[in-house]
């Protein structure tokens, strides 16, 4: 910790129902004598910014139950700060597993001047190589998390389905959370993984473990998990447009980071997903088209439905140019513009070999669309209550139906639908719009 204060303390706060709180305060620090830390350390050879601080506070968290925690950071002088804090599962037989994204939250930071996406300038050709884990997060700390990870962990707990905890660096390390799991939960926005993390959990998905993508542009990076200062696992390596200069280029050609779908390595994220992400930024209405989907049991939706805003900031689409699972079902196909060019967004399902159901919003919003209309929901994008109550029966729908096992075990089989839908060759999933 680093501050100016005399003093400050630390709460942890576990996010859950809790009868509508939606969170319960589960420790909290004595005051701790604050302290004014060095200037970071820049290394220049991948433009990584990392803390290298001495440790301030250590704390146990023996008798917490697993979960997804908030640390509160208050100052002696009011100013608070926040830190996403996981607490694993070590098994998910049985359980639905949520699945954190910080890597995701890594790339973003912009703690110290620089992330996965711009430099100290803001230019996107002096941004960071590699990012470390051995800083703070920027702004509140606990931005990516808030908007695109909580609301889906308060309405799972609300149903009252066996769920465990984990993330995508775990994930990586060690696929037994996945083990005998009842279904896989991908949150708002989870952008970054590794090929280890892709592998586990798509072997989780072919032994059965129903998948569900709550966003769009997942799996759509490849990245690797290098050493920090004096530990393992504490840094994201993503060189993106500059993989040429990866030094695993020649040697490693399957591990280069850049985007899946992309040279030398190529493996495009839609044999997973389903859906292949093609662009930002974009606005548009989330328009049903299988309004007699079970997912949407419940919702009193008919085809051609459509909810404001729902679709965005990026999004994905099936596309047929690209490796796509058999038998497929684009449930909600939505028209959109993004970059003066016609497209559109799809939510799509299938089943794979192993009777597991596999559904893809195809929309970063989804997450968002749960909190619409509340006074949490303050980046909502102008989504309404009606959106709200869609997103959320759809979502309850998935999880329960998930949490029961196998979907394709006791749920109707997808409809393929592709050809009625794009009757011509899409573009190539080569394409890229996002730096």
């Amino acid at each position: 910790m680093s501050t100016t204060a005399s003093s400050f303390r630390v709460s942890a706060f576990r996010v859950g129902w809790y009868g509508g709180t939606q969170a319960r305060l589960v420790w909290s620090s004595k005051p701790v004598r604050g302290r004014a830390q060095s200037a970071p350390r820049f290394l220049p050879d991948t433009r990584t910014v990392r803390a290298d601080w001495p440790r301030t506070l250590t704390f146990g968290t023996a008798g917490w139950p697993e979960g997804a925690y908030l640390l509160r950071l208050e100052a002696d002088s009011g100013h608070q700060r926040y830190i996403p804090l996981i607490v694993r599962s070590a098994q998910g037989t049985g359980r639905t597993v949520l699945m954190h994204a910080p890597a995701t939250w890594q790339a973003y930071n912009r703690w110290g001047g620089y992330s996965l996406y711009a430099g100290a300038s803001g230019a996107y050709a002096t941004r960071s190589l590699a990012v470390s884990f051995d800083r703070p997060y920027d702004a509140d700390g606990a931005e990516k998390f808030m908007v695109y990870e909580r609301a889906a962990v308060v309405l799972a707990e609300r149903l009252g389905i066996p769920l465990a905890y984990t993330t995508g660096m775990d994930v990586h390390r060690d696929p037994e959370v996945l083990r005998g799991a009842t279904a896989v939960v991908c949150l708002g926005h989870d952008e970054y993984w590794t090929p280890e993390q892709r592998r586990h959990v798509t072997q989780a998905r072919d032994a059965g473990a129903n998948v569900v993508f709550l966003g769009a542009n997942t799996c759509f990076r490849r990245v690797r998990i290098e050493q920090g200062r004096t530990q393992p696992d504490r840094t994201v390596v993503c060189y993106k447009s500059s993989a040429g200069a990866d030094p695993f280029y020649t040697t490693k050609p399957a591990l280069v980071t850049t985007d899946f779908r992309q040279a030398p390595a190529p493996d495009p994220e839609s044999s997973l997903t389903g859906v292949l992400y093609e662009g930002y930024p974009t606005d548009a209405p989330y328009v049903v088209h299988a309004a007699d989907h079970w997912l949407y049991e419940g919702t009193g939706v008919r085809p051609g439905d459509g909810f404001a805003h729902l679709v965005g900031v990026e999004y994905d689409r099936v596309t047929p140019a690209a490796p796509v699972p058999e038998a497929l079902e684009i449930t909600a196909h939505s028209p959109l513009v993004c970059g003066g060019r016609r497209s559109h967004s799809d939510s799509a399902y299938y089943t794979a070999a192993s009777g597991a159901g596999v559904f893809a919003t195809g929309t970063m919003r989804w997450v968002e669309a749960l909190m619409a209309g509340t006074p949490d929901g303050g980046r909502d994008h102008g989504m309404d209550a009606r959106t709200r109550t869609f997103v959320t029966r759809t979502t309850e729908n998935a999880l329960r139906a998930f949490a029961q096992g196998p979907a394709a075990h006791h749920r109707p089989a997808a409809r393929p639908n592709i050809s009625e839908l794009y009757k011509t060759r899409t573009q190539d999933p080569q394409s890229r719009l996002k730096a």
